[in-house]
């Protein structure tokens, strides 16, 4: 009887040990691709920024589900100052396109957001930042001071290139709101963005004023404010947490 009790025992105790361990797990995809958009706005040399738009596509792979090392790529209009407010000031257009390579951290991979249902939204939460290029083409651009500039009036041309590469750092904050599919994986994510970047050099806005006249020490940025979406695919991965 002793014998067979410790094997009822036993064996309880082995299934419940299964169950819990299968529970505190979930399945994830190793790979996600998104497409998004949104504006942006120019903060350069130029006085006035102005808004544009961005245009986004980017691949990820997942350490986990909120650690990834992705691939974006953007396209979009950058554009900014008006020499009717500011006859002294410059004027350009620059129809970019840019690719990074960047990693984000997201907030459930910190916190234990199965506790509460806020917790839980917010968990998709995240940072990041990366190191890329982005390619200028300015389509326009004053050079030469208007009429409205008074006696200045002709001067110029404003010294700069129409086509240049520059150096790229974006800074993203964002949130991923998953989706489940029918077999309760993570299948899809609507995405917000808030993303700062950085480009070094002085490409971006067209302008590139000799040191000796125009001491700038600033690297022109612009910000860029988007919502996409995204598919999650490829092999799985087991997750320590129930997702």
């Amino acid at each position: 009887m002793n014998y067979k009790f410790l094997k009822v025992i036993s064996l309880t105790i082995f299934l419940l040990f299964i169950t819990f361990f299968s529970n505190a797990q979930s399945n994830y995809s190793k790979w996600s691709y998104g497409l998004g958009g949104g504006v942006n706005y120019s903060r350069t040399d130029i006085i006035d920024g102005n808004w544009g738009y961005t245009l986004t596509g980017n691949i990820d792979h997942h350490f986990t589900p909120f650690v990834t090392l992705g691939v974006e790529a953007q396209y979009g209009l950058i554009q900014g100052g008006d020499v009717e407010i500011h006859p002294n000031d410059g004027q350009f257009v620059n129809k970019y396109k840019g690719i990074n390579v960047n990693m984000k951290i997201a907030l459930g991979e910190f916190i234990d957001f199965n506790r509460t249902d806020f917790l839980y939204k917010i968990k998709g939460l995240y940072l990041g930042t990366g190191f890329g290029v982005i390619n200028n083409k300015i389509t326009d651009i004053v050079r030469y001071k208007l009429i409205s500039a008074g006696e200045e009036a002709g001067d110029g041309p404003f010294p700069g290139k129409d086509k240049s590469v520059s150096l790229w750092v974006p800074v993203n904050l964002g949130i991923n709101f998953y989706f489940k599919d029918k077999w309760g994986a993570i299948r899809y994510a609507l995405n917000l963005n808030a993303q700062t970047n950085f480009t070094f050099g002085e490409g971006l806005d067209g302008y590139n004023d000799p040191p000796s006249q125009f001491k700038n020490y600033n690297p022109d940025m612009y910000d860029v404010y988007s919502i996409g979406f995204r598919y999650y695919f490829g092999n799985s991965r087991i997750y320590r947490r129930t997702l």
